[in-house]
């Protein structure tokens, strides 16, 4: 069967979610959190990750502007403003303007976030102190790899 791509094709990208390797994940401001990038789209402007939570209570509060699809693979976890609790197998869409407040439950999790724009971290006030798009997404991956030995340039097997 003949190729038909275009020789102007991105590469496809197969890449381990639940590594083993600590190197490959990225430690957060909230200790006992980690994430694991699988893809930074440079062109629709978002991102998948594996979100690794290993605490209990207040992760972050957050809201997206565009909409956010999970599945859950390991674990449990839950919304402070839901009465459900996401659990191993569990899929989850979140609607553009969602608001929510992820809390880490006994036990831990991975879940793999497919996260399109951006992620705005709110107060409790919901005011806005801080984003992440899929640019500051990069540069805090690329710093990561640079320190545990991997180099900058590692980030680059992730960008499509």
């Amino acid at each position: 069967m003949m190729d038909a791509r275009s020789e102007f094709h991105p590469a496809e990208l197969l890449a381990r979610g639940l590594s083993d390797d600590p190197a490959d994940w990225i430690a957060t401001a909230r200790e006992g959190v980690w994430l694991r990038p699988i893809l930074f789209d440079t062109v629709s402007g978002g991102w998948v990750n594996i979100t690794r939570i290993r605490c209990e209570g207040f992760i972050s509060r957050h809201a997206h502007p565009c909409p956010v699809h999970a599945y859950v693979l390991a674990g449990e976890w839950r919304y402070a403003e839901r009465d459900w609790i996401a659990r191993a197998g569990d899929y989850l869409f979140e609607p553009a303007g969602d608001i929510h407040t992820l809390l880490g439950l006994p036990g831990g999790s991975d879940t793999l976030f497919n996260i399109a724009g951006a992620l705005i971290e709110l107060d409790e006030q919901g005011q806005t102190i801080g984003y992440a798009d899929v640019f500051s997404r990069i540069e805090q991956a690329a710093a990561h790899f640079a320190a545990v030995g991997l180099g900058r340039d590692y980030v680059r097997k992730f960008i499509r």
